[in-house]
């Protein structure tokens, strides 16, 4: 059994940012599930490693791949983490619509990899993610 690291959930994030699914798989399980909060046309669960990559996908597209996550801190013991990161981007074709909010992930952890998680958005942030994912923009 993989105890949770630091240096694990970094590696799992720098694998989901390459986009490459193979690499993705060897930290995010296949059946993993992952809640996406707010009230906009993303938010919702994502069952299995397809979909959340699809959803990932249509992040990217939406925000014409500005969308970028830095981590301010990464909390962890043997079965969970949680990761706190500025959000950063604008919508795609619409420079002047912006996100930049502070969200807290929390990872249920398997062997080594990502079964469940979810993530948390604060004060006014909520507010600014949706309208920024709204399919009314």
């Amino acid at each position: 059994m993989a105890h949770v690291t630091c240096e694990l959930v970094e590696n799992a994030y720098k694998a989901l940012a390459t986009g490459k699914r193979e690499e993705v798989a060897k930290y995010w399980d296949e059946n993993m599930v992952w809640l996406v909060p707010g009230h906009n046309p993303l938010s919702g669960w994502y069952h299995g490693l397809d979909a959340f990559l699809a959803f990932m996908g249509r992040v990217g597209e939406l925000s014409g791949g500005s969308f970028n996550m830095q981590t301010i801190t990464i909390m962890v013991n043997n079965d969970y983490s949680t990761d706190v990161t500025r959000n950063r981007g604008h919508r795609a074709g619409n420079p002047d619509i912006k996100l930049d909010i502070d969200v807290a992930h929390v990872l249920r952890w398997r062997n080594g990899k990502v079964i469940a998680g979810k993530g948390g958005i604060f004060g006014d942030g909520t507010d600014q993610y949706d309208h920024f994912w709204s399919a009314r923009i």
